[in-house]
């Protein structure tokens, strides 16, 4: 059977989205076909709108529908602390926790030489001119605890060291929640000892 051109562009701009393969893609492409003529309208109006309402933010370069993000102008916020985080999924990741009330900075990537990703590919420079203005005394680094990650939090802690008075911390790692040290790599529990610190 072949498959009418529309149906056939929607199921290989679905196909491209992370972790969708070709049937997924088509499943979804056939329910949106059956729905209403509504909901499809409501459904590429809401895609659209993701180019032409979010920008990042001026800032921190988190999403946001205006110059400066909700979080950036919340007067509650501690405005002494930065956490430095690769993406957006990240920032929303810790948010949740609840645990955090300082201030964002997204990268937007990690450094990656091998895929031709340098320092100014990422918002490396805005963040450096933000901590340059003097508010902030506390950087964290949150990013991934990967190769790609730990180069990325290794350069800019010491890009940021030569700040005065910006003391620069990385998020601790090792040992999951409820984890059994006999069933972890050693790669974990070796980060997990050089970690630890007094009770």
């Amino acid at each position: 059977m072949r498959i009418p051109a529309p149906l056939e562009r929607v199921i290989g701009a679905l196909a491209r989205l992370p972790g969708i393969g070709e049937k997924t893609a088509t499943r979804m492409a056939f329910t949106i076909l059956r729905e209403s003529h509504s909901y499809a309208t409501e459904f590429s109006e809401a895609l659209a709108a993701l180019h032409t309402v979010i920008r990042h933010c001026s800032i921190c370069h988190s999403i946001s529908e205006s110059e400066v993000c909700a979080i950036c102008t919340d007067p509650n916020r501690e405005r002494d602390t930065v956490c430095v985080v690769e993406g957006i999924p990240d920032l929303m990741a810790i948010e949740q926790t609840g645990e955090f009330r300082g201030l964002y900075h997204v990268l937007h990537g990690t450094l990656s030489p091998v895929q031709g990703i340098g320092p100014d590919d990422l918002t490396i420079a805005s963040l450096v001119k933000r901590l340059q203005q003097g508010h902030v005394t506390e950087v964290v680094l949150a990013t991934n605890v990967d190769v790609e990650g730990d180069a990325t939090a290794l350069y800019v802690g010491r890009l940021l060291a030569r700040i005065e008075g910006v003391t620069v911390t990385r998020i601790a790692t090792g040992v999951p929640l409820g984890g059994d040290l006999e069933y972890l790599d050693r790669g974990t529990l070796a980060n997990a000892l050089r970690g630890r610190r007094q009770v």
